[in-house]
């Protein structure tokens, strides 16, 4: 999954009104953010197949420290805690903690099993890839449900805030496009490099989101 992750962090902002929305999708995209770093150290691996699931060319072949439930689970928990550590708020962090491995349950989705408990353990996954237009309709569904949660839960401030949101959305959208009906990527070192620019989408939310602050709801008339 892909955009769905980013809907989830999305969604979670009026549970955490005082987390930056950059935060938030820096913990839901955290294991997709962790995983190019290991596959440029040789500690993970990925082999370039097309026809290995009708949605992407990617076969997954090992990525115990970044993509089992155990590790995300642990990921979540250390991010958590470093996040109240440095922020002291407490619904924050425990966005942060779900967050994390609530990238595995949507990858769970989508993937077919190659998704490990443990590191080393059996692998799971229902394979909602196997379909282009199934996986579509369930990550645009989620992705649009997320941005809505959060636009009706939030305001801008300014015209960053307002503009912003719409731009951050396009572009999402926009490389969504591209990374599904794109061609194959050329080796593994360009996949690393390239999903390693998620973290500009962190930032535009990060500077978005300080342009907007929760929308109060009118208390009905007693």
């Amino acid at each position: 999954m892909i955009i769905g992750h980013y809907a989830v962090a999305f969604a979670a902002k009026p549970f955490a009104p005082r987390t930056s929305l950059g935060v938030l999708i820096a913990a839901a995209a955290f294991l997709d953010l962790l995983w190019p770093v290991l596959l440029l150290l040789g500690v993970e691996h990925v082999v370039i197949a097309p026809g290995n699931t009708a949605f992407t060319p990617l076969e997954f072949t090992d990525y115990p420290w970044s993509h089992s439930l155990a590790a995300s689970i642990a990921w979540g928990a250390l991010l958590g805690g470093l996040y109240f550590a440095w922020a002291r708020q407490r619904a924050g962090a425990l966005a942060v903690a779900l967050l994390v491995p609530s990238h595995w349950v949507l990858d769970w989705i989508t993937h077919r099993p190659d998704l490990p408990l443990v590191p080393g353990g059996a692998r799971y996954g229902l394979g909602l890839w196997n379909s282009v237009l199934y996986t579509l309709g369930v990550e645009l569904l989620l992705f649009g449900v997320g941005v809505l949660i959060y636009c009706e839960t939030t305001k801008a401030r300014d015209r960053i805030g307002a503009w912003g949101t719409a731009v951050f959305v396009a572009l999402t959208m926009t490389i969504y496009g591209a990374a599904v009906f794109g061609p194959p990527p050329p080796n593994v070192a360009a996949i690393a490099w390239t999903d390693m620019g998620q973290w500009l989408f962190v930032l535009i939310a990060a500077w978005t989101d300080a342009h907007r602050g929760p929308r109060k709801i009118p208390q009905r008339a007693s």
